[in-house]
C-alpha cells in the first residue's frame, strides 16, 4: 500500500517514528514533511497529503499535529477526502468500517507513540463495511459538490 505521511511541528517526531513502523510493514511512504520540527503551518501538510489521496498517488493518508484536530479540519477540504481524528484503536475500525475513511489524523501529543502504531495498523487493515454505511458514505462524498 502507498501512504502518503505528514505533520506539523508537534507531530514531527511521531511522524518520524510511524514512517519507520510503516516501512518495516513493507508499505511505500510518500513524507510530504516537514523536514524537521521548526514551526509550520499544518494545513500545508495536510493539504499536500489529501491531494495525494484524492488523486490516486497514495492509497490512504496519515496526518499528525498536536491533536490531530486540525490536521482532519483541513484535510476535509479537499474534495473527495474522508478524514478522521482518531484517538483510540476501537474508532481507527469504525472509522475504516463504517466510514470508508481515507485520511487518519493523530495526536503528536496526547496519544502515546505505541498507540498511534496500533491505531495506525487497524486503519490500514480494516476494510469498508459496505451494506448500509455504503450509502451514507455516499451522501457524505455529495457535499464535496455543495457551495
Amino acid at each position: 500500500m502507498i501512504i502518503s505521511i505528514g505533520s506539523d511541528h508537534a507531530g514531527f517526531e511521531q511522524k518520524e517514528l510511524l514512517i519507520g513502523y510503516l516501512l518495516e510493514r513493507g508499505h511505500d511512504v510518500i513524507d510530504r514533511g516537514p523536514e524537521n520540527d521548526d514551526r509550520v503551518d499544518y494545513p500545508d501538510y495536510a493539504a499536500l497529503v489529501a491531494q495525494d489521496v484524492a488523486n490516486g498517488a497514495a492509497d490512504r493518508g496519515v496526518l499528525v499535529c498536536g491533536t490531530g484536530i486540525g490536521m482532519a479540519l483541513a484535510a476535509d477540504k479537499v474534495p473527495g477526502i474522508r478524514a478522521a481524528n482518531i484517538i483510540t484503536p476501537q474508532f481507527a475500525l469504525l472509522c475504516r468500517e463504517h466510514n470508508d475513511a481515507n485520511v487518519i489524523t493523530l495526536s503528536g501529543r496526547f496519544v502515546e507513540p505505541a498507540v498511534n502504531c496500533e491505531i495506525l495498523e487497524i486503519f490500514l487493515t480494516t476494510e469498508f463495511g459496505g451494506g448500509r454505511h455504503a450509502g451514507r458514505v455516499e451522501k457524505i462524498m455529495e457535499l464535496d459538490s455543495l457551495v
